[in-house]
């Protein structure tokens, strides 16, 4: 197979994916007029900042080690490498570049590390609000409320509700309910609280008088009424979401400085962003395009905002549509910039776990009654998915329950089997080389659907923390044979050699990548260390990871989920300059050292945007 443009520019591994006759017309039409409009307002969207002249110059480093991840990994002991234009131009013993560089650097070397599935802009908005995680009940929910009213007085009005994230009804002893938030100093107040899955929302009393009286059920949702209203689920949602006052520009790239700055000190470089509207897509082109760039070993005292890779996945405004218009001349502009890609979109085929959501074959365990939520029919889902996928898209559905795996493995051999033109050969082939589909979550599939997702080479998007958060309840909500045949596999896809991406679908999740590895080495909660008996027996230990393959799984493995292998996740000539800097290598930290990891250095592009020493007076 010839090498082709990858998704940002350069050689890559992936062919694009076809476009139909139809399709380019849609896009062509789409994209004339918005360019039109693009000169005549200057073109100042996808404006792009010039390098400085020390960004031309060439600099070699030299580490303790250097873990490049490449084929033929060089000899062990103090290596180097030189960066020049934001890539990597070579990597050598340190025995071969002394007469460039005599100083062996403090610290040994990993690739920058990616998170192959989060959402920036609310974990921005997280950072932002009332932390609810780990509350216990209503009264602990109350009190964390209250104290973060005291020290942002001005929200919970009606143009600036109250948010919080993180409550979890299992914790709780049941769903809670409007009256709850009815106390001194919250009675009246727009409140808003995202469900630790992000696929429920509990409101207060103020928000439900926004509503009509006599609220019908919602298809695809639920409004939960038992022991009263107050929490609306999945696509329910959008009866209080569509009353929500919406974030100002300048507020969504506040969201995205705080979220960047904390995940850069995290030894992130890049991430999957899973589901941005249009509106915000066209955000991300004018912060990644007018970013600052530094020369290598640049190292600001300027808060940058925009320091990391972005691999976008489309969500219409209007979710499980087709709005390719609205995208057109975003996805022309792709292979302009090294720091965000739209190539790829989001379908959501069912909830979550936690909620009862997602949707299964059979009845859940501890709910006999409900088989959870389908957000689409299977119709509407494989037609979404040949569409994006014959528009050029690659096309990435939201999957949890195995009805929903089903569904979404039916649509997407369905498209290749319309869209893979012979003599394209083997199914898995195509899919490979072409579109790259993918599950996110993937995290109850029957083993005859795991089977097809080998067989086609689909590749599954696993969050290794959702294991040992739902540890606890996982069994009681799928009975035991569920649990151990069909649940949180990542062992049993590298056995048949089908290939993974790692994340931590943050902020549901925290997005330290080192928290992710540990849960999916140890699979115990990088929490508090421990199983879901309370004990350090590993859950289920046969789907765990080694070390390597753990790393693997955010390096490398969300570089082939993003059309950008041998270009990121690794370190060899040609690859972009992201690298970490840790205390010693990986294999030398104890499993345990994992849950509380603290990076020395983050670099992106050969531009130091975290340094753990200086990080109080460099970036806050």
């Amino acid at each position: 197979m010839a090498p082709e443009v990858s998704a940002w520019g350069g050689r890559g591994h992936a062919p694009a994916s076809p476009w139909s006759p139809m399709g380019v017309a849609s896009i062509v039409a789409a994209g004339v007029v918005a360019l039109a409009g693009l000169y005549l307002r200057g073109g100042e969207l996808f404006t792009q900042s010039t390098s400085s002249p020390a960004a031309s110059q060439i600099v070699t480093y030299c580490y303790e080690s250097i873990t490049t991840l490449a084929e033929g990994e060089p000899v062990s002991g103090p290596q180097c490498f030189t960066v020049k234009d934001g890539h990597f131009t070579a990597v050598v013993p340190y025995s071969e570049a002394q007469g460039t560089s005599s100083t062996i650097l403090k610290g040994h070397v990993i690739p920058g590390l990616w998170d192959g599935h989060g959402h920036l802009i609310p974990y921005g908005e997280f950072l932002a609000s009332a932390d609810l995680f780990g509350s216990s009940d209503a009264t602990d929910v109350r009190h964390r409320l209250h104290e973060y009213l005291a020290q942002h007085p001005d929200v919970g009005g009606h143009d600036k509700w109250l948010r919080g994230f993180g409550w979890d009804q299992m914790a709780m002893g049941g769903m809670p309910t409007a009256d709850l938030l009815e106390s001194e100093g919250l009675s009246g107040l727009y409140i808003m609280l995202d469900r630790v899955d992000a696929h429920c929302i509990w409101v207060s009393q103020a928000v439900l008088d926004l509503l009509p009286e006599d609220l019908l059920d919602v298809p695809g949702g639920e409004i939960v009424r038992d022991p009263g209203l107050g929490v609306f689920c999945d696509n329910a949602m959008n009866l209080v979401l569509n009353q929500y006052p919406k974030p100002s520009k300048a507020t969504k790239t506040e969201y995205i400085r705080l979220a960047m700055r904390q995940m850069r000190s995290m030894g992130l470089v890049g991430m999957h962003d899973a589901g941005v509207v249009p509106e915000d897509l066209q955000l991300y082109q004018e912060l990644a395009g007018s970013r600052h760039v530094g020369g290598p070993g640049h190292h600001s005292d300027k808060d940058d905002g925009w320091t990391m890779r972005v691999y976008a996945m489309v969500e219409c405004a209007e979710r499980n549509t087709f709005c390719v218009d609205d995208v057109a001349v975003l996805r022309q502009q792709e292979g302009r910039s090294e720091f965000l890609s739209i190539r790829s979109v989001k379908l959501f085929a069912d909830g979550a776990l936690g909620s009862w959501g997602s949707a299964m074959i059979e009845p859940y365990s501890d709910r006999p009654e409900t088989r959870g939520s389908l957000l689409v029919d299977a119709a509407t889902l494989m037609q979404l998915t040949h569409d994006w996928a014959a528009a050029g898209f690659q096309v990435n559905i939201h999957a949890i329950g195995d009805l929903a795996n089903r569904y979404a493995i039916d649509a997407f051999e369905s498209a290749l089997v319309q869209l893979c033109q012979p003599p394209a050969g083997p199914l898995a082939d195509c899919q490979r080389e072409q579109f790259r589909f993918r599950i996110e979550h993937a995290q109850i599939i029957h083993p005859h659907d795991q089977a097809r997702i080998h067989a086609l080479g689909i590749v599954p998007s696993i969050q290794p923390t959702h294991a040992t958060s739902d540890m606890t309840y996982a069994t009681r909500r799928l009975g035991l044979e569920r649990t151990r045949d069909e649940a949180y596999r990542m062992q049993s896809f590298l056995k048949h050699g089908t290939k993974f991406v790692l994340g931590s679908d943050f902020p549901i999740e925290p997005p330290d990548p080192f928290q992710g590895i540990y849960a999916a080495v140890a699979r115990r909660s990088p929490h508090t260390g421990l199983s879901a008996n309370g004990t350090k027996e590993p859950w289920y230990p046969d789907e765990a990871l080694t070390l390597d393959e753990a790393l693997d799984g955010f390096t490398q493995g969300p570089a082939y989920g993003g059309f950008l292998k041998g270009r990121a996740g690794v370190i060899q000539e040609g690859a972009l300059a992201d690298w970490v800097v840790l205390d010693k290598s990986l294999a030398e930290y104890d499993i345990e050292e994992l849950r509380s990891m603290k990076v020395r250095e983050t670099w992106v592009g050969g531009t130091r945007v975290y340094e753990r020493e200086r990080a109080d007076r460099t970036f806050y």
